[in-house]
């Protein structure tokens, strides 16, 4: 997928048109058949975070408000605490000023066995301004800083072991973003977005007994411009992008052992038309080229198209059903700098080529919705580090997936009730996907049940339950032998209170894991202690039983 850094207010979504004052999206989530607009590499789908502006905090007639958050985990002996602050200075000019903390020691499964390195520290301190500076104009400056500190063992996505212990790690994180919206009222033609962001990631572990203190540092900063026109039935949106990544990594005594610098340039264009009132057909395109050079000499120059098509016809005032397919390309790119140091990448890497295909349909009728979509596909030359060593990313294979996600609500007066379930068979060159084979590249996850009940007692009183429900799966099949995957059921349960007139005071009282269930998650690492030599390969479990307790105060 293409991770995005999170963005401002503004940007509007196909279909729709926002002007410069509108508050912001909280999510943009485009999952497997993205389109041109979802930004560079985006192979299985596309995560826009966007922050809310101080405006969508206020409520109507307020200057100033504030809100604070405290919660405590049982489990771990955990707690998190927030502060936020915001208001307007003036009628086009308004902020906000936030601040976490949250301390937790290492949680126990659901047989009360401590895990591990799953203990931290985090900071979260986050500001916001935001100036109308005219009917048609908004600019938009934000700043995040994240701090978290623990023990984390040397291959994190294994239980500590002997040969893999625990050593301390700290990571700092600093983001920039600055927006500037433009869209007149009276101008279908002009509806200007530009977003820069710049990213510095500080990570720092010492590695006790060995090579002592290892630093990376990553730094990334972007552009993207684009403007929608609305065009008799076409919504056009054309722009341009770029992001450079540089990183450099290695011991103490030579932080910049390793060292790569990563440029992408885009453009692109997207049209969405109004072929009928009940047919809307999308069609774009984007042209992306990537650029890589490292401390070893290596140089990468990959360019390509990645156009995109989809279709949504509204049969009947119930029923719509669409159909999509794209194809997206992803050049070689800077790697993760915890062991940027260990994993070189291989002369002959090539780039990545992902296709998509989609079917689907959305039905509404009453208190009943219900929706669903086949899906497939295909990724080449699929970019990991895989075991065994040694340690180099190479192009592992074709990897292939398709599955099947179906789900339906109800809702009826204050009760709700939601169910959905999914299918995915997920193989690379034939063979089951796999944590520990791939290096992360992916896992295959047993056919999995989401169930919910929501209720509203009275405008005081709400609480509900969700199930998340996981089948094994049999004889996952690996180089090194078949393991079992076991299947797994979770629940959780919860209940909200407003012990005031107004809803100035919440608490909630949830129970997590409500049956302490001792499982490994599907998307961990897989369990192949039972395979002779491979003691310690496994992921860490799962938080058993836990009770947290929260209360929100807002002035």
């Amino acid at each position: 997928s293409s991770m995005v850094p999170i963005l401002h207010a503004g940007r509007s979504l196909p279909g729709t048109r926002l002007s410069s004052r509108a508050p912001g999206w909280r999510a943009d989530i485009q999952a497997g058949t993205a389109d041109a607009l979802a930004g560079p590499g985006a192979l299985g789908g596309s995560i826009r975070f966007v922050t809310k502006d101080p405006d969508d905090l206020l409520r109507p007639g307020e200057q100033v408000g504030a809100l604070t958050k405290g919660t405590y985990f049982s489990n771990a002996e955990g707690v998190k605490a927030s502060a936020t602050v915001f208001g307007r200075f003036s009628e086009d000019w308004s902020g906000l000023l936030m601040g976490t903390h949250q301390d937790q020691n290492d949680y126990e499964d659901g047989s009360n066995d401590v895990v591990y390195g799953t203990g931290s520290r985090q900071e979260l301190g986050f500001a916001k301004l935001v100036g109308h500076l005219s009917d048609a104009q908004t600019l938009r400056l934000s700043y995040e800083r994240r701090a978290d500190e623990g023990e984390r063992a040397q291959r994190p996505q294994w239980v500590p072991s002997p040969f893999n212990r625990l050593y301390p790690i700290d990571n700092q994180r600093e983001t920039w973003n600055l927006g500037y919206a433009f869209a007149p009222a009276d101008s279908p033609l002009i509806d200007v977005q530009v977003t820069t962001f710049h990213t510095q990631n500080h990570l720092e572990q010492n590695v006790i007994g060995r090579w002592g203190l290892y630093e990376s540092e990553a730094q990334s900063w972007g552009l993207d411009a684009r403007n929608t026109s609305l065009i008799a039935d076409h919504e056009l949106t054309y722009g341009f992008d770029y992001r450079e990544d540089d990183l450099t990594a290695g011991p103490g005594t030579n932080p910049s052992e390793q060292e790569q610098r990563g440029r992408v340039q885009g453009l692109y264009v997207q049209d969405y038309w109004s072929l009928t009132d009940s047919l809307r057909l999308g069609l774009g395109a984007r042209y992306d080229r990537y650029r890589l050079t490292d401390s070893g000499g290596q140089r990468f120059d990959e360019s390509d198209l990645s156009p995109n098509a989809n279709l949504r016809f509204q049969a009947t005032p119930n029923l719509a059903l669409r159909a999509a397919h794209n194809r997206a390309f992803r050049g070689p790119q800077v790697r993760d700098g915890f062991k940027a140091d260990t994993a070189a990448l291989a002369p002959d890497l090539q780039p990545e080529q992902a296709r998509t295909s989609e079917l689907g349909f959305d039905y509404a009728r009453g208190h009943w919705t219900l929706s669903g979509k086949v899906y497939r596909t295909e990724i080449r030359d699929a970019i990991a580090d895989p075991v065994p060593r040694p340690a180099l990313y190479i192009n592992a294979g074709d990897l292939d997936s398709e599955g099947v996600l179906v789900e339906t609500g109800y809702r009826w007066n204050a009760l709700s009730l939601g169910a959905s379930y999914h299918h995915n068979e997920s193989t690379i060159d034939g063979n089951d996907l796999n944590v520990y084979e791939h290096n992360g590249l992916g896992a295959s996850v047993g056919d999995t049940w989401v169930l919910n009940a929501d209720y509203q007692l009275n405008p005081s009183v709400a609480f509900g339950w969700q199930a998340r429900v996981v089948q094994s799966i049999d004889s996952l099949d690996t180089s090194i032998g078949r393991i079992d995957k076991p299947g797994y059921a979770v629940h959780d349960l919860y209940v909200s209170w407003l012990p005031l007139a107004t809803d100035s005071l919440t608490l909630t009282l949830t129970l997590k894991n409500a049956l302490d269930r001792d499982y490994l998650d599907h998307a961990s690492n897989e369990d192949f202690e039972s395979i002779e030599d491979y003691e310690g390969i496994i992921g860490s479990a799962e938080p058993g039983r836990e009770l947290r307790l929260a209360a929100a105060l807002r002035f």
